[in-house]
């Protein structure tokens, strides 16, 4: 069969020439006009206050909660709780705020049940060296079912941390509103990092529990109580993470429910996996993370259509990726999920 030169694609053996129409517009034209739509589309999200907004409270959950798991994995601990810690965060968050009608108690509140799951990990885990993932698990499918039942029995209203501005610095362009002009409890995250790099890297007890980490064998031939260090450091981490459970309901959603968490307090454990267990990478991951799932929520916003099955997994097809790409990589813990017990280790 003959081609001729007027002939259209994709009827034609060749593309055609630059002055054969299809449809009223050229080839190469047609061609470059997704492109177009794209790259306009992500211009107007990127643009957008809202996606700052959106990407900063998601990454104050992700640092509270990657923050506390850092240190727990440091010391030695998988700790694969931070859902349960996170999800009775919120839910005591929203509990306390119905008792006292005052946001400080809801974060009070969050606190404490966060503190309450890390004392059932450390217990469990490093007192009667019970297996650390599988207590893990059991945690976050206890939690789960009892904030969902309780949350039926319970009539929860609803919560909201009153929002400061920084009035000099509230203003600037894309990023003021995101930083400076926030519900009270988000200004806590600019004083995690530098707290938490001076607890572990500056103090006695951040160097034994370092060491308990890497080595806690000649931990404890140093008179250092290895698992000791181990519950409290997980004990930090719930506090961190109940601190990060209840902003997401003071700060963020303004209510518990029992899908508020949906899988978060996994990301931020990809996070210390991202950083390769340092504290710098692991800031860098949770904000990373937190623009990823930002974008996720902003498109459909935007009026770019995309499947909402692929939003909704994005981040954890991202979480799965950093983990098969990073974890074997990178030095974690050398005693990182391995219990200890005395003259058995």
């Amino acid at each position: 069969m003959s081609c001729r030169p007027c002939s259209c694609w994709p009827c034609c053996c060749r593309p055609p020439s630059s002055s054969c129409g299809i449809g009223g517009a050229s080839w190469p034209a047609r061609r470059r006009q997704p492109d177009v739509e794209l790259f306009n589309a992500l211009g107007d999200i990127f643009s957008s206050d809202a996606l700052y907004v959106s990407a900063f409270q998601l990454s104050v959950l992700f640092l509270f909660a990657g923050a506390g798991e850092w240190v727990a994995e440091r010391a030695g601990t998988l700790n694969i709780s931070v859902e349960a810690m996170l999800l009775a965060g919120a839910f005591g968050a929203a509990a306390g705020h119905e008792i006292v009608a005052w946001s400080i108690a809801g974060l009070v509140g969050g606190c404490i049940a966060g503190l309450l799951i890390a004392l059932i990990q450390a217990n469990l885990s490093h007192r009667l060296t019970a297996n650390q993932f599988v207590v893990g698990l059991a945690l976050n499918v206890l939690v789960l079912g009892l904030t969902a039942f309780l949350a039926t029995e319970i009539d929860l209203g609803p919560a909201r941390a009153e929002v400061v501005s920084v009035p000099a610095l509230s203003g600037i362009p894309l990023v003021g509103e995101a930083l400076f002009a926030r519900p009270w409890p988000a200004y806590f995250v600019y004083l995690l990092v530098p707290a938490v790099w001076w607890l572990v890297f500056r103090t006695r007890w951040g160097l034994e529990v370092r060491s308990v980490g890497e080595n806690p064998q000649s931990a404890d031939v140093s008179g250092i109580d290895v698992n000791a260090r181990r519950r409290q450091a997980i004990m930090l981490c719930g506090l961190t993470c109940g601190f990060g459970g209840a902003f997401i309901v003071l700060g963020q959603v303004g209510q518990f429910q029992s899908s508020i968490i949906n899988g978060r307090g996994f990301i931020a454990i990809a996070a210390v996996i991202f950083g390769g267990w340092t504290l710098r990478g692991t800031v860098i991951g949770c904000v990373l993370f937190g623009l990823v799932e930002a974008l996720t929520l902003a498109t459909p916003v935007q009026g770019y259509r995309i499947d909402p099955v692929i939003l909704d997994v994005a981040p954890y097809v991202v979480a799965i990726a950093v983990v098969l790409l990073f974890a074997t990589r990178v030095r974690q813990p050398r005693a990182l999920a391995q219990p200890f017990v005395r003259g058995l280790t």
